[in-house]
C-alpha cells in the first residue's frame, strides 16, 4: 500500500486515480504526517459496502429475537417514560 503526502497526490491527482483504477493499488494519504484518507479500487469499496450490510443484518436479527424474547414497547410508552 503506497502512502502519499496529499500535497504531491493533489499535483500528481490523475496520476494516483490511475493507480488505483488501473493498476488496483491503494493510496494512503497523508497531512501533517498523519492518515487521513484513503484511494482504494472500486470493488474495495463495493466489498466494504457489502461486509457493512452484512454487519447491519445481523445486528437488526439481533435485535429482532431480543424483542420477540422481551416484548417491545410502544412508541407512546417510551415517550412517556422519558417525559416527552
Amino acid at each position: 500500500m503506497a502512502h502519499l503526502p496529499s500535497s504531491k497526490a493533489r499535483e500528481g491527482f490523475a496520476d494516483t486515480i490511475n493507480r488505483v483504477a488501473y493498476g488496483n493499488e491503494r493510496v494512503v494519504l497523508r497531512r501533517r504526517g498523519k492518515e487521513v484518507a484513503a484511494v482504494v479500487p472500486i470493488a474495495d469499496l463495493r466489498l466494504l459496502e457489502e461486509l457493512e450490510d452484512r454487519m447491519d443484518l445481523v445486528d437488526a436479527r439481533a435485535a429482532l429475537a431480543e424483542t420477540k424474547k422481551k416484548g417491545a414497547k410502544s412508541l407512546d410508552g417510551i415517550l412517556k417514560e422519558l417525559g416527552l
